[in-house]
């Protein structure tokens, strides 16, 4: 269960409702939200006799391959002893710089990340539509996604104002994620009592189909990276066979960015001392 809320639940305990707050007002306020946010999920799910289990992450704890394989291993410990994971982003560290910024992506990283083979995002929304429906009363409801084309991202349009930071693009980008890891991922409402009942009992949702092709797990891994470091530049013989799914081979690699960075540089600087040499 990955679930937001942590700074919206201390607004009003620490009397910052009414107004933007700052990065360190953020940030004080997850580390008091989070313990109400785990106390209620606790309580909830102590109800049905099941036992809530908190985890933090931030990006690193996805991207970085060996912290990726420790969450990884901490997850499936706490499902194989019964136990519910409730997923949150770590607010009370995270910056602007190192965020998620949205618990789609985060949830589509955790599916990823635990071989899950479905993903429910409840939103506002009972789906994909053609257009926005509240903007649009023409526009059309899509029950299945089999490929998510330029077309389809482009409904995703741009994330709400107000406390969310997610949107129907955001999720949308959580669906490419998710899909090629494998899993398929349901865009569903969360506003009745019981909205995955709700899912099961009228179907009324969008399905968005898993890839066929997802890969062993470390190139589902490498496939949802939310945060690329660099780019490769490489021939045509070799990008024909990373889209048949192959290894990258040194002899398809024409240059990257870092290695014309150094050419770039080293240029520079020869160019400065051939000057000096010549004054």
């Amino acid at each position: 269960m990955v679930s937001s809320g942590a700074i919206a639940l201390a607004r009003v305990r620490l009397g910052l409702t009414g107004r933007r707050l700052r990065l360190d007002e953020k940030q004080a306020a997850a580390s008091v939200g989070q313990i109400q946010l785990a106390q209620a999920w606790s309580s909830a799910l102590a109800q049905q006799n099941l036992t809530a289990g908190q985890l933090l992450l931030t990006p690193g704890d996805t991207e970085d391959r060996k912290r990726h394989l420790n969450a990884r291993a901490n997850l499936r410990t706490l499902l194989d002893l019964g136990c519910v994971p409730v997923i949150n982003e770590n607010d009370a560290i995270a910056t602007s710089e190192i965020r998620f910024g949205d618990n789609d992506r985060l949830a589509a990283r955790v599916t990823q990340m635990i071989g899950a083979d479905t993903l429910i995002l409840l939103s506002d929304i009972d789906g994909l539509y053609t257009a926005d429906p509240r903007l649009d009363p023409d526009a059309e409801h899509i029950p299945v996604v089999e490929a998510l084309t330029d077309s389809i991202m482009a409904m995703g349009g741009a994330p709400p104002p107000g406390y969310s930071s997610g949107g129907m693009h955001t999720k949308l980008l959580a669906a490419q994620i998710a899909t090629r890891a494998g899993a398929r991922m349901a865009i569903a409402s969360g506003l009745s009592p019981h909205p995955v009942s709700t899912l099961l009992d009228t179907g009324r949702c969008t399905w968005f189909l898993a890839s066929e092709e997802a890969g062993p797990a470390r190139k589902r891994w490498i496939a949802g990276a939310i945060q690329t470091k660099g780019r490769v530049i490489v021939d045509q013989g070799a990008a024909r066979a990373l889209l048949k799914g192959s290894s990258l081979l040194p002899a398809g690699v024409r240059a990257s960015m870092a290695a014309l960075r150094r050419v770039i540089w080293s240029s520079f600087l020869m160019r400065a001392a051939m000057k000096s040499v010549v004054g």
